[in-house]
């Protein structure tokens, strides 16, 4: 809990303010202590308890994430609507799209999604291009450095206020962290 409120209480509020006010574009990631993402292909870590806050974020809105994120799931994420970026296949479903560009999967989300908060989940390509773009980036923060060969980006932490939402302790301790983009430090060319 922090400053009397649970990051479920927190993550419940943002999900009613962006449902009132239109969507809002946030990227959400887990990373490693030396910023590993992934290994192989696929998330280098099964960590109890560790993806609820994706969950609990993206059911109901819309996911947008690169095409081996798609092929690591294999299938439309339920509860959401996805859209794959891919230049090399075509990825079709109920509540499924392909677009070939972030900016096309944006304009895609909106015009089918419209009010939907989105969330960018990967892979590193994209999240390198998302984070000049995104009001907020939902940060779990794995207290262990793993073995991978995917990386999140490094980013000028200045151009966001850090909130910690919630530490949770186990056999690997994670810390839920929000980004907050200052005002007027987003690119706003794709809003």
């Amino acid at each position: 809990m922090i400053f009397g409120r649970t990051a479920y209480d927190k993550m419940a509020h943002d999900k009613v303010l962006y449902a009132e006010r239109g969507s809002m574009t946030a990227l959400i990631v887990a990373y490693t202590k030396n910023r590993v993402i992934g290994n192989k292909g696929k998330i280098p870590w099964r960590i109890k308890g560790e993806q609820r806050r994706f969950r609990e974020l993206t059911t109901g809105n819309v996911v947008i994430m690169g095409r081996k994120s798609y092929e690591e799931i294999g299938h439309p994420l339920p509860n959401r609507f996805t859209v794959v970026v891919s230049n090399t296949a075509d990825f079709e479903a109920e509540n499924c799209t392909t677009a070939s560009s972030l900016e096309q999967a944006l304009e895609k989300a909106k015009s089918l999604q419209p009010g939907k908060a989105i969330y960018i989940s990967g892979g590193a390509g994209l999240y390198r291009e998302a984070i000049a773009l995104v009001e907020k980036m939902y940060i779990t923060e794995i207290e262990a450095e793993i073995e991978g060969d995917t990386f999140f980006p490094e980013f000028d932490e200045r151009l966001f206020t850090k909130e910690v939402e919630e530490r949770v302790e186990g056999e690997i301790p994670f810390t839920y962290v929000t980004y907050k983009r200052k005002d007027g430090d987003c690119d706003k060319s794709i809003y």
